[in-house]
């Protein structure tokens, strides 16, 4: 068996971890979002597969007999179609999806299903924290009169995009002190946040609770009707079920 790691989350690395621990034949993929990604412990391709006919060809080279899909809760594009070609080719697939936030007693969340709807709910004049990643910043364009703030792991190649912006740059993991301290400083009014769910990015909702700062939170896009299990440990048990 030659597994295939859909990797990009903090979960994918403990997988990799334990399936190299384990002598597992496994290949770890990253889209290359990160230009320096911490080292997965195995084999590990850098870059998209070139559409259906690359991931395809790419699974007959490799040998590839079964797929575990840890890719970030957002990566809808990716799951849905690997989903697919793995139930039309009879290969074995499993997504490993974190479960996502819920807010307590003390959160100030606003649930919106996408960026553009941010707007409607987040005042002119606001510093508004978005911890949303590079890619989707435009579809933040109607937030004028707001100041945004982008946080992003790698010095951005290009300017901010919208005139009312900037980025800054800063890798995980960041503890909650840390963020307080952050969001004290920038003089953040609201934060923006997709719910990825998992304990390794919650430090931001955590700070914003202590500050009591208002969040708006983006829906999970529609998942893959395919097997899925919420934990590293269930996805272990399906891979030495294979």
């Amino acid at each position: 068996m030659t597994l295939l790691l859909l990797a990009g989350t903090g979960e994918a690395q403990q997988l990799a971890r334990h399936l190299a621990e384990g002598g597992r034949a496994a290949v770890a993929s990253l889209a290359g979002a990160t230009r320096m990604p911490r080292a997965m412990g195995l084999p590990t391709r850098i870059g998209g597969f070139g559409g259906e006919a690359g991931f395809l060809a790419y699974v007959a080279e490799a040998g590839i007999t079964a797929v575990l899909d840890a890719t970030h809760p957002f990566a809808a594009q990716i799951s849905a179609r690997t989903a697919r070609l793995c139930a039309v080719h009879d290969l074995p697939y499993c997504q490993l999806l974190r479960p996502e936030w819920v807010p307590g007693a003390e959160d100030r969340w606003t649930d919106i299903a996408a960026e553009e709807e941010a707007a409607a709910h987040i005042p002119e004049g606001a510093t508004v924290f978005l911890a949303t990643g590079r890619q989707g910043v435009t579809r933040f364009a109607n937030l004028d009169g707001r100041r945004l703030i982008c946080r992003v792991v790698d010095p951005p190649e290009a300017p901010f995009p919208l005139a009312h912006g900037n980025y800054i740059v800063g890798r995980p993991p960041f503890s909650v002190d840390d963020e307080i301290a952050l969001f004290t400083r920038l003089g953040v009014d609201w934060l923006v946040v997709k719910n990825a769910g998992g304990a390794a990015s919650e430090s931001k909702l955590a700070a914003a609770r202590a500050l009591s700062l208002p969040v708006a939170m983006i829906a999970r896009p529609p998942q893959p009707d395919a097997p899925r299990v919420a934990t590293v440990a269930e996805a272990m048990e399906w891979v030495q079920g294979l």
